[in-house]
């Protein structure tokens, strides 16, 4: 790795995170790439999310925010990139729901300073038509859905219903302000839900298979109904650095795995896939236990990736079924990996979000 040329250079937002991580190990195995993750490290930044790539020649980390401008406009001038991936955001809705001011510092304040960085940072630049800004959002701005109601597409209308939504429908409103008043080549991508390796322990899988294989109550909101489209990392991973390297500037793609499913009917494969690969003299789904719906949860979301496959020729690589069963026992062969990340930062207590 250490001998090839490289021909590009991505700063990764938010890059010891969960997506944020997965992409960054991916970038860093390409040929001819250089990847610099740009995270404060908050709760669910960490840099065991790293550990692969650690000692990679053409990986670097900077511990910084992305709210402080001057220093982030200070790692541009080092390193030139060619292309930034936007991924930094604060993203549980729960936590959204307690308290929205970091959601709205971080996803709205911090995208706009990090545009305006990569904004001065292009002008009378040589090359400039070639750099790429991906700013990477949700399907949760588009609201909630009917059980008949057609999938999401990229036309949809904005209807976000909690905070963290709002937040990020706003820093999506401003990456393409950015390109329609400044020309800044922004292209944006919205997901569904993601599951996989690395993702923090608050979020609904890994949080199930925490609690069940401690014993406790698994909580499952409402009845279970709300549906989600589920997505695997590793796919959505697929999807971005397609739509980096192949997608076209001022255009947005939506990406999902087409994988439907009520969050019971997800709670409940996990704790049958634990069944088959830990040890218990109890069946798990006996732990699962309804608590009371969360204020203003969406029913519904649904992602149409039509776009997406057929401009960028991207396709989900894996099966839902195995995606998950190598996700549970991830978990489970990982479990210093989950008290290092929460240990004195967060108690299993609360509930799991899934989305």
């Amino acid at each position: 790795m250490a001998s090839r040329q490289v021909q590009r250079t991505v700063i990764v937002t938010g890059g010891a995170g969960f997506i944020g991580s997965a992409l960054v190990r991916r970038l860093v195995a390409a040929e001819a790439t250089r990847v610099v993750t740009l995270d404060a490290l908050t709760y669910a930044g960490h840099r065991r999310n790293l550990a692969e790539v650690a000692s990679a020649p053409n990986h670097r980390f900077a511990h910084l925010d992305i709210l402080d401008a001057e220093a982030v406009a200070e790692l541009f001038a080092e390193e030139r990139p060619t292309a930034v991936v936007h991924l930094a955001a604060e993203s549980h809705v729960d936590r959204s729901i307690d308290g929205p001011e970091p959601f709205v510092r971080t996803n709205v304040v911090g995208t706009q300073r990090l545009l305006e960085v990569t904004r001065r940072y292009l002008a009378g630049r040589p090359g400039a038509e070639t750099f790429r800004f991906l700013h990477v959002s949700t399907d949760e701005v588009y609201g909630s859905l009917e059980p008949g109601d057609p999938a999401f597409s990229e036309t949809s209308p904005y209807r976000p219903r909690s905070p963290y939504a709002a937040s990020k429908a706003a820093g999506d409103h401003l990456a393409r302000a950015y390109r329609h008043t400044y020309g800044l080549p922004v292209i944006v991508t919205n997901c569904s839900n993601n599951f996989g390796p690395y993702q923090y322990p608050e979020k609904l899988i890994p949080l199930t298979i925490l609690k069940a294989v401690a014993g406790e109550p698994v909580p499952v909101y409402g009845d279970g109904s709300n549906v989600r489209d589920w997505l695997y990392v590793e796919d959505h991973v697929s999807g971005l650095v397609a739509a980096l390297e192949r997608g076209r500037v001022g255009e947005t793609y939506l990406i999902g795995g087409g994988n439907e499913r009520s969050n019971l009917e997800v709670v409940e494969t996990v704790l049958g896939i634990l069944n088959e690969l830990a040890s218990a003299e109890r069946d798990h789904r006996e732990l699962l236990t309804f608590v009371s719906d969360r204020p203003g949860h969406d029913f519904r979301y649904a992602v149409a990736a039509d776009k997406i496959r057929h401009e960028l020729g991207w396709r989900p690589e894996g099966g839902f079924d195995s995606a998950m069963h190598d996700t549970v026992e991830w978990y489970l062969t990982h479990r210093n990996w989950c008290e290092a990340v929460t240990h004195g930062r967060y108690r299993l207590e609360r509930l799991g979000s899934p989305a």
